[in-house]
């Protein structure tokens, strides 16, 4: 089955590669593009196509493979509603209470109809299986929405919000086959390879020196949602593909820095979502990093994290064993967000060891 896996990743990264720079003219030509200036500090018009592509390409496939339409319906409807969502606030701008709005929608869709609940989160602490109980809803729709923000606000370099999808993907990916499930497996595969396919055109590398396209708000929610649908769906229950503690090593890095930012705004007397320049990924360029080598560090670091997780799992250790070392981490990095200036001298050293 990981054969006919590696088929559907191989067709999903050509229909998106191939798609790509017609949508690429066809966004320019009705000014969904992104524009330089303020906070932006790319150079030149970018298209803002990428998630307009590898989503419907994603659908498209998935559909063909015959899921389950009571559970994959609710999430393909809150793909969509992001998908359109993130595309008018792409081109014209959208009240942040109205795109909140739509995310709690998106949410409660893959929650209730689509069953995406965290109903047990595994023995964390070393006393036993802690379950949510009356609190699994609310807790799993709060952890959809705090997901979506926290990839899209890791979209901030290039390549970086679609290779972090993908490095989860792939987490995910090793986790079904490890366990022998292909449910999931099939999906997983065609969503690794349209993001594949898209970071040809978005991740800098030897044959491209900056991005030709961008995701999009419309490509990093719908990213957001769909890596909460799936990790959620391979962790739930008293037997799951992947332990939840697992998950969270997988996503540590894009939960630390939102719960940083977060902390330090508050700190501040800001609100948590205003927007500025001290996420984890500024401090390196604020260093003197390329971008492309920026991403590739993070890219490192959090393919590092989800291996410790992932292998954590596999050799068997205990829960909490996994799981005081990660709310460590969380803490560290919290204080070192409180003051943006840790993080940059730190960034600065290892930049001078290099």
């Amino acid at each position: 089955m990981t054969g006919y896996a590696f088929i559907i990743f191989l067709i999903a990264f050509a229909a998106v590669a191939a798609l790509l720079p017609f949508v690429r003219r066809a966004a320019v030509r009705f000014g969904l593009v992104d524009n330089p200036g303020g906070r932006k500090k790319h150079e030149g018009v970018v298209p803002l196509a990428g998630g307009l592509v590898i989503f419907p390409v994603f659908m498209i496939l998935v559909a063909a493979l015959q899921p389950d339409w009571s559970i994959y319906g609710p999430y393909f409807m809150a793909l969509a509603l992001l998908l359109v969502t993130g595309a008018l606030d792409d081109k014209r701008g959208v009240p942040a209470w109205i795109k909140f709005a739509v995310q709690f929608i998106a949410a409660f869709l893959i929650v209730l109809p689509g069953q995406a609940q965290i109903i047990m989160l595994g023995d964390l602490f070393g006393f036993g299986r802690f379950g949510l109980n009356f609190m699994s809803i609310p807790f799993s729709v709060v952890a959809v929405v705090l997901l979506i923000n926290a990839i899209n606000l890791m979209d901030g370099l290039d390549g970086l919000s679609g290779g972090k999808g993908f490095i989860v993907m792939l987490g995910l990916a090793a986790a079904c086959i490890v366990y022998g499930t292909v449910d999931a497996l099939l999906p997983i595969a065609a969503l690794m390879g349209a993001l594949g396919g898209f970071l040809l055109y978005n991740m800098r590398h030897p044959f491209r020196q900056k991005a030709s396209v961008f995701i999009g708000d419309s490509g990093s929610l719908a990213l957001g949602l769909s890596i909460a649908w799936f990790c959620i769906h391979l962790a739930k229950g008293f037997d799951p593909v992947i332990q939840p503690i697992s998950v969270a090593w997988l996503l540590a890095l894009p939960i630390y820095d939102t719960c940083g930012q977060f902390a330090r705004r508050v700190s501040q007397g800001r609100h948590p979502f205003d927007a500025d320049h001290d996420h984890f990924h500024h401090h390196f360029i604020y260093a003197g990093f390329p971008v492309g080598q920026a991403t590739a560090i993070i890219l490192l670091i959090s393919a590092g994290f989800g291996l410790i997780g992932l292998g954590g799992m596999w050799l068997g250790l205990p829960e909490a064993v996994l799981t005081y070392p990660w709310i460590a981490l969380l803490f560290v990095h919290i204080y070192m967000s409180m003051r943006p200036h840790r993080f940059r001298r730190l960034m600065a050293k290892l930049r001078g060891a290099q």
